[in-house]
C-alpha cells in the first residue's frame, strides 16, 4: 500500500490473553502496553509480565458522539497508526475524550500519541520527557508564565478532572474516579503542553499541536450521516417539540420554536438541561446559509452558519450604561477546517477564530504583545466584561445563561486591514483567539446579502455594510452627503417631543430585546453601537480553550 494511504499499523508482537475476569479473549497491539480494558465486562487490567490481573471496573462511556472510534487508523508525518484505546474524563462543565494512537514502527521504536478534542479541532501529542522538576500543581495560576525543559509557556487552563471511563489498550493504568488537575499550557509557538497530575508527585508532561481529521487521512471513522444523527433525535425539554443536531460534535441546541437552550453534551440523560430565554434579534445572516470566505491569508472556501449569539460588554458602573456597546457573533463550520467566528461590531466585520498557541506579553513595551513577528497594541486600558445575551442554533461548547468572559482586545494595522488578537477568560480558562477584519461587501457578496440602503446604514446589518457602500469605500463626496442625512436625522428625533425615543430601537431590535431594555433604563437615549468605554471585536473564542 503506499504511503498516500492510511493503513493500520502492522503487528510487530501481538500478545493475547484471557480476561481473568470474564474469559473473554484479549490482544495486545503492542507488547510495551500496560493495561487494557475488557471490551466484555469493563475490567481495567493490568500487565504483570505474563499474567493480568484486575484493578478496577471502568464505568460504561457517556454517548457523545465524537467521529473517532477505536480500530480508526491514519497517518502522521508519514507514518500510520491505529486509534487502539480511549479515556474519557469529566470536568464541572462536561467531558472530553483523549484517544490513544499506535503507531506502526519496531518495538524498540514504536510511538504512541493522544488526540484529544480542543475548541470544536484536535490536537495531537506526544509524551515527552521533563529535564527538570515541573511546577507542583499548587504553584500555578491562570495567566502566569512558566519555564519548562527551557521553554516559555503561559497557563491556559487549570482544569480538575476525574477520568470517568476507559477503553481499550492503554500505556499507562487509568486512574479511574479519582479527581486530578490537569494543566494546559501554550506556547508562542503554537504548541499546546499538558501536565497531567494523576500522580501529584510524578507528572505526566505531553507535547502537541492542532491538527485536522482530513490531513490525517483516516479511515474507519465512525459514519457521519444522517443515520448517526438521527439516532441523537430528541424532544425539546421546554416544548416538545422535535429536535435533530446537524453536527455530531455540537454540544449546546437552541430550539427553533421556543428558543430554549439545551445541553445536548449527554442526550441519553433523563432531562436534558435546559434553560428558557427570550426571543433576540433575527439574526442578518440565517442560519443554514452558506458563504465563502477566505480565512487570514488561506484559499477561499464554503462556510455555514451554525450557530449565532448576540453579546454586550458590561459597564463598570450605572452612569457608563448609555455607553453600552452591542455586537453579534455568527459561528461558521468548515468540514475541513472546523470552525471560524464571524463578528458584527462597531467597528465592522471580522473574521476570527481560537489559537493553538498563545502570544508573547512584553513588560518593555507597555501594553503590547508579540504573535508571530507582529507587535499589537492593546485597544483599551483596561479589561471589560463581555455578556452573552442571545443565541440560536448548535454550539461545540456548553452554553449558558448570562455567560460572561474577561476581555482584552489587540490589534495590529497590516496593509489596508487590521490584524486582531482577544484574550478572553471564562472561570479556569484563558483563550487566545486571532482574525482580521473584512469590508462590509465581502461580507454582503459571500452570503447573498443587498447592500443598504443610506437610511438603513443607521442600524443593524446596514450599519456595518453601509461604511463600504461602494467596493472601494466610497468617493469623498458621497460620505459627505451620508454624513449629512445622518446628522438631519439626529435632528429630527431631538426636536421630536412627543414621540418615545426608545421607539426606534424597539422596531430594529425587537421589544424583548437587550438594546430596548437598556434604552428604556438610559432613559430613552437609545442602543448605541459606536465609542464607549467597552466594544470588542466579538468574544472570538466564546468557551474557554482546553479539551472542550
Amino acid at each position: 500500500m503506499s504511503d498516500s494511504n492510511a493503513s493500520a499499523p502492522a503487528p510487530q508482537r501481538r500478545w493475547q490473553a484471557a480476561c481473568p475476569n470474564c474469559g473473554a479473549p484479549l490482544e495486545f497491539a503492542s507488547a510495551a502496553s500496560a493495561c487494557t480494558v475488557c471490551s466484555y465486562c469493563r475490567s481495567s487490567l493490568l500487565r504483570e509480565g505474563e499474567a493480568l490481573r484486575k484493578i478496577g471496573i471502568s464505568a460504561e462511556l457517556i454517548e457523545d458522539y465524537s467521529p473517532l472510534q477505536l480500530g480508526a487508523c491514519g497517518r502522521y508525518s508519514g507514518q500510520a497508526f491505529t486509534v487502539v484505546g480511549r479515556l474519557q474524563l469529566g470536568y464541572a462543565e462536561g467531558q472530553w475524550n483523549e484517544w490513544h494512537l499506535l503507531f506502526d514502527g519496531s518495538e524498540a521504536v514504536r510511538k504512541s500519541a493522544w488526540l484529544a478534542e480542543d475548541n470544536g479541532s484536535f490536537v495531537l501529542a506526544f509524551d515527552a520527557p521533563l529535564s527538570s522538576p515541573p511546577p507542583p500543581a499548587h504553584a500555578l495560576t491562570l495567566g502566569s508564565q512558566q519555564i519548562i525543559n527551557g521553554q516559555a509557556w503561559s497557563v491556559a487552563a487549570l482544569t480538575p478532572s476525574t477520568l470517568l471511563a476507559a477503553q481499550g489498550e492503554l500505556p499507562r493504568p487509568p486512574e479511574l474516579q479519582r479527581e486530578y488537575l490537569v494543566a494546559e499550557l501554550r506556547s508562542a509557538t503554537d504548541e499546546v503542553g499538558t501536565l497531567d497530575y494523576a500522580k501529584p508527585e510524578a507528572p505526566q508532561w505531553s507535547l502537541g499541536r492542532s491538527v485536522r481529521i482530513d490531513d490525517l487521512a483516516m479511515q474507519g471513522l465512525r459514519e457521519e450521516s444522517s443515520k448517526t444523527l438521527g439516532a441523537r433525535q430528541f424532544n425539546c425539554p421546554s416544548c416538545g417539540a422535535s429536535l435533530t443536531p446537524k453536527l455530531n460534535g455540537s454540544k449546546s441546541l437552541v430550539c427553533g420554536q421556543c428558543q430554549a437552550v439545551i445541553d445536548i453534551s449527554q442526550i441519553a440523560a433523563a432531562e436534558l438541561p435546559h434553560y428558557a430565554q427570550t426571543n433576540g434579534r433575527e439574526p442578518d445572516i440565517p442560519l443554514g446559509r452558506s458563504g465563502s470566505l477566505a480565512f487570514g491569508d488561506g484559499p477561499l472556501l464554503s462556510w455555514q452558519v451554525v450557530g449565532y449569539q448576540e453579546r454586550c460588554d458590561i459597564p463598570d458602573s450605572a452612569d457608563d450604561f448609555a455607553e453600552q456597546t452591542f455586537w453579534r457573533e455568527y459561528l461558521l463550520f468548515n468540514k475541513r477546517e472546523g470552525f471560524v467566528f464571524l463578528v458584527d461590531s462597531e467597528d465592522g466585520w471580522s473574521l476570527v477564530r481560537p489559537l493553538t498557541g498563545a502570544p508573547t506579553q512584553s513588560r518593555a513595551l507597555g501594553f503590547t504583545i508579540e504573535w508571530q513577528g507582529k507587535t499589537f497594541k492593546r485597544r483599551y486600558a483596561q479589561s471589560y466584561t463581555a455578556k452573552s445575551t442571545h443565541v440560536l442554533g448548535e454550539f461545540y461548547w456548553q452554553v449558558k445563561r448570562d455567560q460572561r468572559a474577561l476581555v482584552s482586545d489587540y490589534e495590529c494595522r497590516v496593509g489596508a486591514s487590521k490584524e486582531l488578537l482577544s484574550r478572553e477568560q471564562t472561570g479556569n480558562e484563558v483563550t487566545w483567539s486571532w482574525g482580521r477584519t473584512l469590508d462590509a461587501s465581502v461580507v454582503a457578496k459571500a452570503f447573498g446579502l443587498p447592500l443598504a440602503s443610506d437610511a438603513g446604514a443607521l442600524s443593524g446589518l446596514g450599519r456595518s455594510i453601509g461604511n463600504s457602500l461602494d467596493g472601494d469605500g466610497g468617493s469623498i463626496p458621497r460620505k459627505v452627503a451620508i454624513a449629512l442625512f445622518v446628522l438631519f436625522i439626529i435632528f429630527i428625533f431631538v426636536l421630536s417631543s412627543n414621540s418615545d425615543d426608545c421607539d426606534n430601537t424597539r422596531d430594529t431590535y425587537g421589544e424583548n430585546s437587550a438594546e430596548y431594555a437598556q434604552c428604556k433604563r438610559s432613559g430613552g437615549s437609545g442602543a448605541r453601537v459606536g465609542g464607549g468605554t467597552g466594544g470588542s471585536y466579538g468574544g472570538y473564542g466564546s468557551s474557554g480553550g482546553g479539551h472542550k
